[in-house]
Parts: structure tokens; sequence; C-alpha cells
């Protein structure tokens, strides 16, 4: 199957050429079309980095990052980005933060209002549709966020830790939500996240990095069947392979940071 997202050699250095910080080294990974993708480890790894690289918000400092076949240089419609800040404009309605995008595009009104109601309607927002984010919970927050990038039919959605803030319980049901969006929309989904219990429940397949500089140090199939549960045998099987991985890079760090030299 060809990749819908295909990343070679990218490494990602920032600073001055006489000490520079390596965020990413000759990272190799492909994605396919509507896979359900999970970026995984400790902080520091470079994940919201490479997400961002993806995004077109910055660029390698070497190799290259390829959508649809086409190199990435900057944002594009094809890729939205939903970020753990909500980013949503505090003096706009739900429904009109949900259809400014496609106001900016030019779209006719009516379609904006069916697209938007619609929507709303898919993420339990209907009633709040005349509400302001700031008479909203954070999870109402991000559910608005989603509907926002959603309204614009981007093939690829690219989220940086959305649940990071969130209670266990509203985040449950986010990532429940989720799963049932991406499941009836079919987007090809790149997550970034510090939690292995989310990983486990979300993922097709979690990317594990290294600590800094970032490369890829394990690929895990999650082939659980869905709905999972992440307390089950199976699962913890699985979650303890993948500690253990998380782990061996949470050593790695610490030393580096007792020494002040990698591991």
């Amino acid at each position: 199957m060809t990749p819908l997202i295909t990343i070679r050699g990218v490494t990602k250095r920032y600073g001055d050429a006489g000490r520079p910080m390596v965020a990413l080294e000759n990272v190799d990974l492909e994605v396919a079309a509507g896979e359900f993708l999970c970026l995984l480890g400790p902080s520091g790894c470079g994940k919201s980095t490479l997400l961002n690289a993806i995004a077109g918000f910055l660029r390698p400092s070497a190799g290259t990052i390829e959508v649809g076949g086409v190199p990435v240089t900057g944002p594009g419609p094809d890729r939205g980005m939903v970020f753990q800040e909500y980013a949503l404009f505090p003096w706009l309605t739900v429904a009109a933060n949900v259809g400014f995008g496609l106001r900016i595009k030019g779209v006719p009104r009516t379609e904006i209002a069916l697209r938007v109601e619609r929507l709303l309607a898919q993420l339990t927002l209907s009633e709040f549709r005349h509400r302001y984010p700031k008479d909203l919970s954070g999870g109402m927050r991000q559910r608005v966020a989603i509907a926002r990038i959603l309204a614009l039919d981007p093939p690829i959605l690219l989220m940086d830790e959305p649940f990071g803030a969130l209670d266990a319980l509203t985040r449950s049901n986010l990532q429940d939500e989720l799963l049932r969006l991406w499941e009836q929309f079919r987007k090809t989904v790149v997550f970034v996240t510090h939690s292995i219990d989310e990983a486990i429940h979300l993922a097709d397949r979690i990317v594990v990095l290294t600590y800094r500089p970032g490369t890829v140090k394990r690929i895990v199939p999650v082939t659980l069947p869905r709905p999972r549960d992440v307390s089950s045998p199976e699962a913890n099987i699985l979650k303890r392979e993948v500690t253990a991985l998380v782990m061996e890079e949470q050593t790695r760090f610490r030393q580096q940071e007792t020494t002040g030299s990698p591991a």
C-alpha cells in the first residue's frame, strides 16, 4: 500500500553550528491512508517537533517529508492541526468558531450553516451553538476545536496531546468520541501523547521515539480489536512491552541530565 505520509531521514537542529541542539535525527516513517498512528516517548524526544514538521510549521534541517507524494514545504489544506490549548477565538460563538475556516475559504453561507449544524450535532454541541468559549468546559472547547478542523475536511488530522490538560473522565470520553469520528470519517490521524494507556486505546501502531535526539526506537503494532479494554490481559502484555521501551529512554534521559552527556 502506498503511504500517505512518507518521512525520510528527517533531522532537526536548533541553535548555532557550534553547539546545536539536535531534536530529531534521521527519522524514517511511513503512515498509511486511514491509519491511526500515535507518537509516544519521554518529554524532549521530539514528538511535537516531528508533528510540526509534518504540518509544515517548521522545516527539517535535513531529510524530506511528503504527503501524497508531494514534498511538504509549508502548511496546507490537506493537514489539519488540533492543539492542546484549544486555540479558539474567544469573541466568536461556538458555531462561528466551527465555521471560521470555511468563511475564510469563501464557502457560501448556506453550505457553512449546513456543515456547522451537522458537526455540532455529531459532537453533541448543538445546544451550545450560541455560547462563547469562556462558557464551555475544557472538554467542550476541545470538541469545538476538533469540529472546526473537521469542517474543513482535511484527509489528515495532526493532534498534539489534545486531551493532555483534561481530567481522566473527560479524557476517556473524548478518546471514545475521537475513535467514533475516525471510524466515521476515515481520516489519517497522527496523535502525540505521553500516555501509554491512551496510545494503546487509540492507535493502530505506536511509534516509540528515543530521548533526544529523537529517532524511531520501535514501531509497535496494536492488533487488539476495538472497542478496547486497556485493563484486559492482552492489553496489559502490550502495556508492559511499551512501558519497558519508554522507561529505557527515561533512564537514558536521567543519566544524560546527571552527567551532561549522552548515555
